[in-house]
Formats: structure tokens, C-alpha cells, sequence
């Protein structure tokens, strides 16, 4: 697709143009129905247009469409904020700042960790996505194509393997790689903080061991470390309960938030320890757009539905849908280039693979084609884009979800 008024260097796995959307289809220029296994990229747990956000955005839209907070303060901003802090399930008090965007999210916690520790130096992780802005990318466990061509980025930032048991990466491996980073390039008490995904996203869904979280979480509170979870993609019910640092048996000293905070209206949070979100002095944090009104009733809204219950259900049905039709192709022998399936609960990848064991690139743009002539949109993730990210919407119709993997199983089938 050419648009000659859009930059270049913006890519796009789907040549289409969309126009309208309904929780998990959409629909695109020239009325072609697809279903959609994507999500905005993590963003629609809630679906297309729901309409509780939907009508709370136009109520709203009718009081008060923008004030600045740091400016003068308003009611939407406070209401959720303090939803927010409700919700999110830590055994201390709760406080934080709302943003645009999870990148800024990140952005605005080294800021915090740098005024709290007075440190700078970062540990993230291998096959780690943060965001795109200049101090994120560098917390990216990746260079192509975030890091291409942009020069020297804000540092000093370290990174480690992330041990999974979806890539094959151990605790102890992980460990010693941490080991011996203390060892060579750094001193531990030069570290500011550690940032990681309790599930990778971008790298592939994969799920962080827990042997591992809690090893971390041990030697930050020994070394007084920061321990930052990012769960811009993983939050708000993706892997069957609210947050996926629960899983862990942790808990993180900031948390990073973005995505499905809002059913797709552009908002984003840092929140944690009170100790940490009030260390910058007075104008330390903010921002123009930062918590606007109309992104805040969508907030709102989406906390309404986002009750235990239904993460439960919604999780419930997603996974074993998704697990029992995917056992039933392992035993099919499907395809040959049938891999593993990768994260937890909602939040799972399909592995490519050719008979080799090499990440199945080519079968992997072959079977996003296929499955959109079909009427499937799918996302590819992974350090070599070889694993297909589902995403649809926690609310997705079963008749729907099915519908979808009968077409993936087709395209599978056929590569």
C-alpha cells in the first residue's frame, strides 16, 4: 500500500484499510468482513466499539473534552486513578500518574527510579519490547528495526536472558548470565532497576518462570534494586486474571500499564509504591494530554467490566478453546511446521518451525496472507517473527473464535 503523506518508515502487516469494527470482526473499504486476531496489538480485550465505553466516551465527550490535570484538576482523572489503584492487586497503597501511551509510562519510571536511587543504570531483558520512544529502545531486548539507524540511545542499560520454559532458557542459565554481568560489566550497587515482562509480548508470548520472578524480587529487596513489571500488553485480564505478575507470586515496586486500559482510547499509567511515585519534586511529572477526560470515562468504563468473574470466564473459554483445538492439529499432524504453543491463559503464540527446527519466516508471511484472503487477521511476534500472537478479544463470540481457528487450521494446513 502506498500513502505518499505517511511516512516511509511506518510498515504494515496487513494491506487493507479498515473502516468500522464490532468486538471481534472489522471491516475494511470495500465491506470485506475479517475476524480479528489482533486486537489492536493487545489493546481490545474489550472488542471493537463496546458499547459501555462507547457510551461513557460520548458522555462524556459532552461535559469536558480535554483539561490539562497539571493544570487545574478534574474529576474524570481522579475517579479513575483511584479505580485504578483499587484494582491493581498489591499489599501496599497504591499511587500514580497517568500518561499517554505505555511507552511514556516507561519513560516517566526511569525518571522515577533515577530521582529515587539516584542511579541510572538499567537491567532488561532479551526479546524485551518497551515502546519506540529514544530511552525505551534501548530497553529493548531487539535491534531490528527499533534500534536501526538511530545512534547512540540514553543508557547505561545491560540486558539478560529471559528464562522461559517457551524458549527454552532456565533459571539457572539466567541466573549465571546475571552472575557473571555483576562480575564483568557492572557493579550491583550501581543499578537503579530491573524492567521485565512477566509475559513477552513482542519476543514471542512468553511466559517468565517462576523460580526466576522470585529470585529477582529476593535480590531487589536485598540490594534495595527497583523492580519495575511491565504489563502493558499482559495487563488488564489477557492471561486470565488482572494482572500477570500475580501468577508469579510477586510484586512489582512499579508497574508499567497501557493498551486495554481504556477499550483503544489512548491512555497509559505508572503506578506503585507511594514512596517511589512522589520522589520527583513538584512538576516532576505530568503532561499536557496526560489522563484527558475522554480517555478516563473509557477507563472507567472498561474497570466496570473488568470484574474478577468475567476475566475468569472470558479466560476460561478463550484457553480451552484455544488448547483443545490446537491438541487436536498436534495429533492431526497438521502441518509440518507446527510448533509449540507458547504463554499463558488468553495470551498464547503459535510457533512456526520448519522440520529442521529453524523459525519458519517464509511459512509465516505465506500463512498471514492466506488466512486475511480467508478473512483472518493474524500478528507475527518473536525475535525472528516466526510466532503467530493471538489476540482477539477476551469477549470474542465463541461461534466467532471458532470460526477463526477453522480458518487458521485451513491455512495451516495448507502451508
Amino acid at each position: 500500500m502506498d500513502f505518499p503523506s505517511v511516512s516511509q518508515s511506518i510498515s504494515f502487516v496487513h494491506p487493507i484499510s479498515l473502516t468500522h469494527g464490532k468486538n471481534a470482526e472489522v471491516w475494511d473499504v470495500d465491506a470485506k468482513r475479517y475476524i480479528d486476531f489482533v486486537g489492536g496489538i493487545g489493546v481490545l480485550n474489550l472488542g471493537h466499539c463496546h458499547p459501555k465505553i462507547v457510551a461513557a466516551i460520548c458522555e462524556q465527550a459532552q461535559r469536558m473534552t480535554h483539561y490539562a490535570f497539571n493544570a487545574a484538576p478534574h474529576v474524570p482523572y481522579q475517579r479513575f486513578i483511584e479505580r485504578l489503584a483499587a484494582f491493581i492487586p498489591v499489599s501496599y497503597p497504591v499511587s500514580g500518574m497517568l500518561t499517554n501511551s505505555g511507552a511514556e509510562a516507561a519513560e516517566n519510571a526511569l525518571k522515577i527510579v533515577r530521582g529515587h536511587t539516584g542511579k541510572s543504570a538499567v537491567i532488561a531483558f532479551d526479546g524485551a519490547f518497551h515502546g519506540r520512544t529514544l530511552a525505551t529502545l534501548n530497553l529493548n531486548g531487539k535491534v531490528a528495526p527499533y534500534k536501526q539507524k538511530v545512534g547512540s540511545l540514553p543508557g547505561p542499560v545491560f540486558h539478560l536472558p529471559y528464562p522461559s520454559a517457551d524458549n527454552g532458557v532456565s533459571t539457572a542459565e539466567a541466573l549465571k548470565a546475571m552472575d557473571r554481568l555483576f562480575s564483568v560489566e557492572i557493579d550491583i550497587d550501581e543499578v537503579a532497576c530491573f524492567i521485565i515482562e512477566p509475559v513477552q509480548g513482542e519476543g514471542g508470548f512468553l511466559a517468565l518462570d517462576v523460580e526466576f520472578a522470585q529470585a529477582l524480587r529476593r535480590l531487589c529487596d536485598d540490594k534495595g534494586i527497583v523492580l519495575i513489571i511491565d504489563e502493558i500488553q499482559s495487563g488488564f485480564g489477557r492471561t486470565g486474571q488482572r494482572f500477570a505478575f500475580s501468577r508469579l507470586g510477586i510484586e512489582p515496586d512499579l508497574l508499567l500499564l497501557g493498551k486495554s486500559i481504556a477499550g483503544g482510547v489512548p491512555l497509559g499509567a505508572v503506578v506503585g509504591r507511594k514512596a517511589l511515585m512522589d520522589t520527583l519534586p513538584k512538576g516532576g511529572l505530568g503532561g499536557t494530554y496526560s489522563g484527558n477526560p475522554l480517555a478516563c470515562a473509557a477507563g472507567l468504563a472498561t474497570l466496570d467490566e473488568m470484574t474478577d468473574a468475567n476475566l475468569a470466564a472470558w479466560g476460561e473459554q478463550y484457553s480451552v478453546a484455544l488448547l483443545t483445538r490446537y491438541e487436536q492439529w498436534q495429533a492431526q499432524k497438521l502441518s509440518p511446521y507446527l510448533g509449540r504453543l507458547t504463554g499463558v491463559g488468553a495470551m498464547r503464540g503459535i510457533e512456526l518451525l520448519t522440520p529442521e527446527g529453524k523459525p519458519a519466516t517464509a511459512q509465516m508471511a505465506q500463512l498471514l496472507a492466506s488466512a486475511r484472503e480467508r478473512g483472518l487477521l493474524l500478528m507475527p511476534s518473536g525475535k525472528a517473527r516466526h510466532i503467530i500472537r493471538l489476540l482477539a478479544p477476551l469477549t470474542i463470540e465463541p461461534e466467532v473464535l471458532n470460526e477463526g481457528l477453522d480458518i487458521l487450521e485451513a491455512c495451516l494446513a495448507s502451508l
